[in-house]
């Protein structure tokens, strides 16, 4: 043993020794005080929620966070895909805002000749 691990030795026993040395009533003074403090901290943390909220809900719902990425990622390749969609697929754009409509309202006339103006 070194001459610090002596001097640690003896300062260790020395606390031991007093430790006993505590009024009568101190001890328990300290431990209400700590019983006290401590329910003190267990009001302050928040109420535990009874259920779950919609988002929480949503996410467990879609499988995590991991579920959320691959239905955005799906539905941004979805917008992709419609608004520049390949050229083996219809374009939805186009139909939906076609130019002009040729509807046969007579076998001889078509839609296009009767609203026509003569002027």
């Amino acid at each position: 043993m070194t001459e610090t691990d002596k001097d640690l030795e003896a300062l260790f026993a020395a606390a031991r020794d007093t430790r006993d040395d505590m009024p009568e009533g101190l001890a328990a003074r300290m431990m209400a005080d700590a019983d006290r403090i401590q329910q003190d901290q267990l009001t302050l943390v928040a109420p535990v929620r009874s259920r779950p909220g919609l988002w929480d809900q949503l996410q467990s719902l879609l499988g995590g966070w991991a579920g959320m990425g691959g239905l955005v990622a799906a539905s941004a390749a979805g917008v992709w895909i419609g608004l520049a969609p390949p050229e083996f697929l219809p374009d939805p754009a186009g139909l939906v805002f076609q130019q002009e409509e040729d509807l046969e309202l007579f076998q001889s006339f078509a839609f296009n000749d009767v609203t026509l103006e003569e002027g």
